[in-house]
């Protein structure tokens, strides 16, 4: 199954808006929403059937049996993340400080430790008989997002559907849930924005795309809000030998129909029309791959 990721290098570029459009431009059989940390994607993607959801186990958290514990401090000096503070004369756990290393469980000589199982987030998945979305939602707190992200992948690829082209919606920034993103896939869609800090993100993102060895291509969204920074971009790619899919422009009805719960073709807006030509340009670098 070829997948098609779409990334930005940061957040309010229109990544979601452009990968919602993808989704139903291609009437893609299979997709996800690997944005753990803030998923949105389930907004404007129709389902009539309900989701399975379940539960998301990462990293174990460490408890302390206070009836075992014998007070010698050892789990405090060796945990490196002051998960455990001492209070009334009791050793206790901190449990969002806690990043399930386990350390503390092997130094007490009491055996007072033990590492249980840490509900870090909420895996969903919506299947029927032609089509899958997976998606999750990283718990508060909790810091396994790739991991989290990975498992979304592994979800959506369990489903058979007659399908061998899958559009993912990405993490914005660099971080381990864009890392988790980018292992196994085809091609990636950076959308950038014409400002100082767009083009500074979409450079890193850039860069780190490229050390998977990745297809790259950018969209510049709203790039009628800044012409020279916009060119800077277009600039930016010729001398890098990286792909234009085209130039989106800003757009009021963009924004209307995204509050409807629509996506930017479902309307006839300008920049609905953009996108068509992004998706066209996009999906003919894929499948040149």
């Amino acid at each position: 199954m070829r997948q098609l990721l779409i990334l930005s290098g940061k957040g309010g570029t229109g990544k979601t808006t452009i990968a919602s459009a993808f989704i139903k431009l291609a009437d893609a059989k299979a997709c996800a929403d690997c944005d753990v940390d803030a998923p949105n994607l389930h907004l404007v993607t129709k389902w009539k059937t309900q989701p399975q959801i379940k539960d998301y186990y990462g990293l174990p958290k460490a408890e302390i049996n206070p009836e075992q514990c014998i007070s010698c401090g050892q789990c405090k000096e060796h945990c490196r993340f002051d998960a455990i503070l001492l209070s009334n004369g009791e050793y206790k756990m901190k449990p969002f400080a806690c990043e399930g290393c386990g350390v503390c469980e092997l130094v007490c000589p009491a055996q007072a430790i033990t590492m249980i199982p840490s509900v870090d987030g909420e895996l969903t998945l919506y299947s029927d008989n032609e089509k899958v979305f997976s998606t999750a939602q990283l718990k508060m707190g909790s810091g396994n997002s790739g991991l989290l992200v990975t498992e979304v992948k592994k979800q959506m690829k369990s489903v058979e559907v007659n399908t061998d082209f899958a559009i993912i919606d990405g993490s914005p920034g660099i971080g381990c849930p864009v890392i988790a993103s980018l292992s196994g896939v085809d091609m990636v869609l950076i959308v950038a924005e014409p400002s100082i800090s767009g083009i500074s993100d979409m450079e890193r993102i850039i860069g780190t795309a490229a050390i998977f060895g990745i297809e790259i291509a950018v969209c510049i969204n709203k790039y009628d809000t800044n012409i020279g920074n916009t060119e800077k971009i277009e600039d930016y790619c010729k001398k890098h030998g990286i792909a234009l899919a085209g130039n989106i422009p800003f757009d009021p009805a963009a924004v209307t129909a995204i509050n409807n719960g629509q996506t930017v073709v479902d309307i006839d807006c300008i920049s609905g029309t953009a996108v068509k030509d992004v998706y066209n340009r996009t999906m003919a670098l894929l499948l040149a791959i």
